[in-house]
């Protein structure tokens, strides 16, 4: 474990010095908002319980003068196995990203295990903080706000980012975002891609998420589609596992690797929910006919890739070849779908957002580019280093919210380290395309929460009608 903190990575950094100092909200008109401690009700980072509607809360209404002027936000995201945080400016500069990967621990357990990625963000997340801070040679009273993941994710790590933050901003009366990890990853695409205007298409591939969405305005999502069992990347991660691949890559890259060496067509796999006309996704079942292809073929996985013979090799690689050819094409298909319904709802689309960790696979890309410009869209796809959980992304969504006004204010600095934390592991990010609509069971089950955009439209109904 304490290797962990020895291996910080950091995968972008852009040192500046801040020759203006960011424009700051009147601390002291912050430290007035601040809101006595209380163990009564959930603390929320981003959105509160006043009633049983939940809503917004807002420090400070941003005047139209100000939305354009200079801020400097801290990101922080330990929604899974990584820990990280990044500086951001509101031109879009990245000062500083810093990425701690548990990839030893993924090798252990073989694959994530909730309490050891906790403790693991836990030993870890005040070096990332401050070498984030140090790179970008800032301090903290430079901070314009801190924007922190609160979900969808697992609880127990979203519990080490959101304290952190709370600590922070509680210190320093720094208003705080709540950000939905899955909107970070579609609005990313915006830092990268400045034209990028609304309405936009997203498709957001992750090793939990596989999640299809019309992008309206910023909170304003609906969903096409959205899996219904197992996501792609989580059935890439098994599929590396039981074919005995190096899981400190992680198991997209390590498949789309050894995928170049097989025969994409020698396994005849078969193409999930084929006779389901909507835009819904399910890889559980692929999952099942790849297991069944690697006992049938006596593919030991407690023997390593680099030890296998030459044709146990081969048969390795036709299957992660097949396999893969037909994971994206499930992509496909669907995206295809979920283009012509966005195209009714909105005619001036022009672009296809491709984000999440699974977006950094080049075969993913070059295939869904195919059918995006079969569609007469452009693809946008942010470099590789900001598709897999990072602090950029949550620092950049920040900024999108802080400027229309949706966060929070400071965090009582008196707060206890045991309050409850209101964390959102399951949260829709839209509402469902009646057309998509499906009658699954684990849909059901998975909305434990409010989504993003009903909440956010519930607060503009209130606030219209005050």
């Amino acid at each position: 474990m304490a290797s962990l903190v020895s291996n910080l990575s950091t995968t972008i950094s852009r040192l500046a010095l801040i020759r203006n100092p960011p424009v700051h909200i009147s601390t002291k008109s912050l430290q007035k908002l601040q809101r006595p401690c209380k163990l009564n009700r959930p603390i929320s980072p981003f959105l509160c319980t006043k009633t049983s509607l939940p809503s917004f809360r807002k420090a400070q209404t941003i005047r139209a003068s100000e939305q354009d002027e200079e801020l400097l936000v801290l990101g922080i995201e330990t929604s899974c196995d990584d820990t990280a945080a990044a500086l951001v400016r509101s031109d879009g500069e990245i000062l500083s990203q810093v990425v701690s990967s548990q990839a030893d621990l993924l090798v252990r357990w073989g694959g994530v295990a909730p309490k050891m990625a906790e403790e693991a963000h836990s030993l870890v997340i005040d070096q990332v903080v401050q070498e984030a801070l140090d790179k970008a040679n800032v301090s903290e009273e430079d901070l314009s706000a801190v924007a922190v993941t609160i979900g969808p994710g697992l609880s127990l790590c979203l519990r080490v980012g959101v304290r952190k933050a709370r600590k922070l901003a509680g210190a320093y009366a720094l208003p705080i975002i709540g950000v939905h990890h899955m909107e970070a990853h579609a609005l990313v695409a915006r830092l990268v891609e400045r034209e990028l205007q609304f309405p936009f298409m997203a498709l957001l591939i992750s090793g939990g998420h596989n999640i299809l969405i019309l992008a309206r305005d910023l909170g304003h999502y609906i969903q096409l589609g959205t899996s219904i069992d197992d996501a792609i990347g989580e059935a890439y991660d098994k599929t590396a596992k039981w074919l005995g691949l190096d899981l400190r890559k992680s198991g997209g890259p390590a498949v789309e690797e050894l995928a170049r060496e097989g025969v994409e067509k020698s396994i005849p796999f078969k193409v999930p929910m084929k006779q389901h006309k909507d835009c819904n996704f399910s890889y559980a079942g692929l999952k099942t006919q790849v297991k069944l292809a690697i006992e049938a073929k006596n593919i030991d996985a407690t023997i390593p890739i680099d030890s296998a013979s030459t044709e146990d090799r081969r048969d390795r690689a036709d299957i992660a070849a097949s396999f893969q050819r037909v994971a994206v094409l499930h992509l496909e298909e669907k995206c295809e779908r979920a283009i012509g319904w966005a195209l009714k709802m909105e005619p001036s689309l022009k672009h296809l957002v491709v984000s999440g960790g699974v977006a950094s696979n080049q075969y993913v890309r070059s295939r869904l580019n195919e059918i995006v410009q079969k569609n007469g869209l452009q693809l946008v796809c942010p470099p590789p280093g900001l598709c897999t959980d990072n602090g950029v992304m949550i620092a950049w969504t920040g900024i999108e919210h802080f400027r229309m006004g949706r966060y929070d204010p400071p965090p009582p600095a008196c707060e206890p380290d045991d309050a409850v934390l209101d964390l959102r592991p399951r949260w829709p990010l839209g509402e469902e395309y009646a057309e998509g609509r499906s009658e699954a069971r684990s849909l059901k089950t998975a909305r434990i929460h409010p989504s993003l955009t009903s909440l956010i439209q519930a607060e503009s109904y209130v606030q219209q009608q005050t």
